[in-house]
């Protein structure tokens, strides 16, 4: 299977399967963004198909799996992708308490940091802490491809579900307030799930999701 080139330097790629959380299950669709050049990328998230994903990144290789949280959707490929290519997963320490619900005898490669950058392939990343969805979601800007990838923190609609064990609602909203709102209008919105957006685009809602609760 080959991802979709979908900009400079961002490639696309949809799994599915199975969202597991609080005793429920739920069919999905994850969005797999590999993020590089020809000889080198990172994963952000590592859902659901380990063929698919590896088919997609061919004989690269990959420095990193970033981990924009750790519900299952969106690491449960990441253990067999890390493997093949040797490669880190990433994620926030705040997720660990969610990492644990899906591989409580393992542990990830290593942290991400609010601020932290990382550089593959000339594209440059840098991660943003943005709690709320979960406790340690992290998205990753990329300025100069005017490009957020949000996880599941900001959709094309409104925020990411806080139903969910471990999420509040208070929390991610103040998250996009102070921290991804402020992002250029311009800026493309790349999702876990579901269509792009831009910042310019759901800022404007900021106060109708507010008042809505979801």
């Amino acid at each position: 299977m080959s991802a979709e080139r979908v900009g400079e330097g961002v490639e696309h790629l949809t799994t599915s399967g199975q969202f597991q959380i609080d005793g429920k299950s739920f069919d999905v669709d994850n969005n797999v963004w590999i993020v590089g050049d020809g000889s080198e990328v990172v994963l952000i998230d590592a859902p659901h198909d380990a063929a698919a994903i590896k088919s997609a990144v061919g004989d690269r290789d990959v420095t990193a799996i970033l981990c924009t949280h750790s519900h299952n959707d969106h690491v449960n490929a990441a253990p067999e992708i890390a493997r093949t290519y040797e490669a880190p997963i990433l994620l926030n320490p705040d997720d660990k308490v969610i990492w644990n619900l899906t591989y409580p005898d393992s542990e990830p490669d290593g942290t991400l940091s609010d601020g932290e950058t990382f550089t593959v392939g000339g594209i440059r990343l840098q991660a943003i802490a943005t709690p709320g969805h979960s406790p340690g979601s992290t998205c990753f800007y990329a300025p100069d491809l005017g490009t957020l990838f949000s996880g599941d923190t900001l959709f094309n609609g409104g925020p990411g579900a806080t139903g969910p064990s471990y999420s509040d609602f208070g929390v991610i909203i103040e998250t996009l307030a102070g921290k991804i709102f402020t992002l250029p209008a311009d800026t493309i919105v790349r999702t876990g799930h579901g269509d792009v957006t831009k910042i310019g685009d759901e800022a404007p809602r900021l106060e109708e999701y507010r008042e809505r609760g979801y």
